[in-house]
């Protein structure tokens, strides 16, 4: 199996995409300008105490308070309230963990309205984005995620992850960490951690106490909660980071200065993998390049077809996810053995499900309709099938056997909303008005903004984006439209098919990558 990585960097966003086998599994997309995303700390202020949900709510800056529940709070909670008590109330003093005195851990049964009080100040972090009419999910077991190891401040234990089975290996990793770490820190090592040298995890270690200490400094210059007081340095190497995989066979990228930070970034955690990363220099739009617009939107849609005709319709709900298998035309094809039909189509369906399911990222309860099989092997072919597609699947996850119903019931870990890209396009032109100027005028209003451009503006060196069908009519024959605009407007203009673009959708760029608004709704009056 080949994988590929493929990054888009927008001035708005960034994307991520990861293929096997040239197929689309995995999408990642973050707004360049999101603030509560997972992993976040903030120094917040009690709002409201909820005794009855042994809850409160936070105000950390969102929209909607964030939920804090009691069990989140943490067993070092107390030792983590004095500290931040001790570094603000003398905000010039520097005060080192390694001095802080540890208290007795916090009660797993207790009741929160004897342990926080409304208007208290708390250090808190980001466990689930705000999700619909939902605010942040936090905690107060703070934690630094690195590459091979958590830091987690007030902790005094090494763990090692239950996927590394060699014990040799384990004991190696837990008396090396137990070495070096500094006092009043636990970690957890991660898998990838296995087989690691020394200097590496020391390295990633420091700058684990690095960001701690940094931490430490922005509250104590924190004088109005609620602030942000920690955040992940980039969003890309951030998704890059869970997102790696040393079997990556290529990591492309469009942007020349995300190129250098993941250089910079794979080669202090994986120096064998840097000959992977490529700079991505075309003049097509990357996801364009690698079929990757095409997949995204064929695979997004409410009906999403797969293999014989079959189809799944996904539909999304405020509690659930409701999946629907249907067989589509291929009872006609094979109506001679239902159950075999039903078994091959339930078959490909939990291929297409374990894949939508990391490819929307959709969490939570997923409830999925399969056809109805009378069979007990059958049945269970189809739950083992499952399990073994999940097996990729990063994000914690449960399922369960099919009920007699035929309905089987999955748990996936939610920490950020589902992606939903629209793959319905609202009408550029007429702005979902309904009428539109003669689609033959289209081109003379084209050129009529490229003169305005060059003649007007005095841009003369420009991009034109159009959907890939208005960009084959326009440098179509020898003396074609795109010429022709050549001769009369100058060679600064390029024509660059767009497959995100809807029919008679435009989007002018200048030398730099950034878009000169051309468009008027007052045309279509």
């Amino acid at each position: 199996m080949t994988s590929e990585l493929i990054v888009d960097v927008h001035s708005n966003e960034v994307a991520i995409a990861i293929t096997e086998d040239k197929q689309l599994v995995e999408f990642q997309r973050e707004e360049q300008t999101e603030t509560f995303s997972v992993g976040n700390i903030y120094l917040g202020r009690v709002k409201k105490i909820m005794p009855g949900l042994n809850a409160c709510f936070v105000d950390v800056g969102s929209d909607k308070d964030a939920f804090l529940h009691y069990l989140d709070l943490g067993p070092q909670f107390y030792s983590l309230q004095k500290y931040l008590k001790q570094i603000t109330s003398d905000r010039k003093k520097t005060f080192p963990i390694s001095k802080a005195s540890i208290m007795p851990e916090k009660k797993k049964e207790g009741n929160i309205a004897e342990t926080l009080q409304t208007g208290q100040e708390i250090l808190v972090q980001v466990t689930k984005e705000p999700i619909n009419t939902k605010g942040p999910r936090l905690t107060c077991e703070i934690s630094f995620a690195g590459r091979f190891l958590i830091l987690i401040p007030f902790e005094d234990k090494v763990s090692v992850s239950s996927k590394i089975k060699s014990p040799e290996e384990r004991t190696r990793l837990k008396q090396l960490l137990q070495s070096i770490k500094p006092k009043n820190f636990g970690i957890i090592v991660r898998t990838v951690a296995e087989g690691k040298k020394v200097a590496e995890l020391d390295a990633e270690l420091r700058s684990l106490v690095n960001s701690w200490e940094s931490l430490v400094g922005k509250v104590q210059k924190c004088t109005k909660p609620p602030g942000i007081v920690h955040a992940e340095s980039d969003r890309t190497l951030a998704l890059l980071r869970d997102l790696f995989n040393p079997s990556y066979e290529s990591i492309h990228v469009n942007d020349i200065e995300v190129y250098k930070k993941i250089r910079d970034y794979v080669s202090v955690i994986a120096p064998e993998s840097i000959n992977i990363i490529k700079l991505y220099r075309g003049e097509l739009p990357i996801f364009d390049h690698f079929a990757i617009t095409k997949q995204i939107k064929s695979s997004f849609g409410r009906i999403v077809s797969f293999k014989g005709g079959a189809y799944l319709v996904i539909e999304h709900t405020e509690a659930l996810h409701v999946v629907d298998v249907n067989s589509g035309n291929r009872t006609r094809n094979n109506a001679s053995n239902q159950e075999e039909n039903a078994l091959e189509v339930n078959l490909g369906a939990a291929d297409e499900l374990a894949r939508q399911l990391r490819l929307r990222d959709m969490g939570g309860i997923i409830v999925v309709d399969f056809i109805d099989m009378d069979k007990a092997e059958h049945r269970q072919a189809l739950y083992e099938r499952m399990t073994e597609n999940m097996s990729r699947d990063r994000a914690k996850h449960n399922i369960l056997p099919l009920s007699k119903f035929g309905l089987m019931q999955i748990t996936r870990q939610r920490v950020r909303p589902a992606i939903n890209m629209p793959v319905e396009e609202t009408c550029p032109v007429c702005f979902g008005k309904g009428k539109v100027q003669s689609s033959i005028l289209f081109t003379d209003q084209l050129e009529s903004k490229i003169s305005t451009l060059t003649g007007t503006i005095g841009l003369k060196s420009f991009t034109l984006h159009v959907h890939p069908y208005v960009a084959s009519y326009i440098k179509k024959g020898i003396i074609s439209l795109y010429r022709k605009w050549q001769f009369k407007y100058g060679f600064g203009i390029r024509i660059i098919p767009n497959q995100k673009l809807a029919y008679l959708e435009y989007h002018f760029y200048d030398k730099a990558g950034k878009e000169v608004d051309m468009k008027e709704e007052s045309e279509l009056k």
